[in-house]
């Protein structure tokens, strides 16, 4: 079992455990629990009715609402993730509609997205833009579409504040209080106006000023933490995906071209 507190907004825990004989009494959370299933399947008990998770589908628990838990096959036990996400990350009047259908074989994509980003250091700002994006999808009625919201001026003003904070950068819920939006409208916003969501231009921004401190005789260990990555390997993760090679190779053609 692991458990830890990630650094981004909204979310209270995160918990990856395997699990064979324990069985969960009946028990509730004061936060929202979405879970994933990866291994085996969970057999378990919400609102008078016996349910199974399994890798199938994302499964939310509300706040409040008293559920147990065990391995649908003893022999299996079962391996699974749990972000407990604040209370306020849906609204309460959702609570039996979650209880009426709890496991989204729709939504199951986005929820292991979400979960490989809060399990990656550096990528707290991805994070938080796909629990805003998850919290409308699970608010909505099943297939139905999220509708694009315009707002030029403030995604504008969002991108003047990441440009301003590219290298310390900002959580969606502080820009949020900053421009007087909510971070679901930024964020939303912001894709509208820009093509891609808040995170992906602030990565992309950041492997901009990465190039130009490498091409500047920068070292890449230095190179990342002047431009706002985690470390050398977040930076060379993300250089990679965009340009197609790492920070080292592309500073040693700039100073191959410099000698020729």
């Amino acid at each position: 079992m692991r458990a830890w507190r990630p650094r981004v907004p909204g979310v209270r825990e995160v918990l990856h455990a395997r699990m064979t004989d324990h069985a969960y009494p009946a028990h509730a959370h004061a936060d929202w629990a979405l879970m994933l299933v990866d291994e085996g399947a969970v057999s378990y008990d919400l609102g008078g009715r016996a349910r199974i998770a399994d890798r199938s589908r994302a499964t939310l628990l509300p706040p409040g609402v008293a559920h147990d838990g065990r391995a649908a096959s003893r022999a299996d036990g079962f391996r699974k993730r749990v972000a407990y996400l604040d209370a306020s990350w849906l609204s309460a009047t959702l609570a039996g509609a979650v209880v009426d259908r709890p496991d989204r074989d729709d939504l199951v994509a986005e929820t292991r997205m979400l979960h490989r980003a809060l399990a990656t250091p550096g990528a707290e700002l991805a994070a938080e833009g796909m629990l805003v994006e998850l919290s409308g999808r699970f608010a909505a009625s099943p297939g139905a579409a999220i509708a694009s919201v315009r707002d030029p001026a403030l995604a504008l003003r969002l991108r003047d504040l990441l440009e301003d904070r590219l290298v310390d950068g900002v959580p969606l819920a502080e820009a949020g209080r900053l421009l007087g939006a909510h971070p679901a409208h930024l964020s939303r916003s912001f894709s509208a106006a820009f093509g891609i969501p808040p995170h992906r231009y602030v990565t992309g921004r950041r492997v901009d000023l990465a190039r130009r401190l490498l091409l500047g005789g920068h070292p890449p260990g230095e190179v990342a933490a002047a431009a706002g990555f985690h470390d050398q390997a977040h930076l060379t993760r993300h250089f990679r995906r965009v340009l197609g090679t790492t920070p080292a190779r592309f500073a040693g053609s700039g100073a191959r071209a410099t000698r020729a």
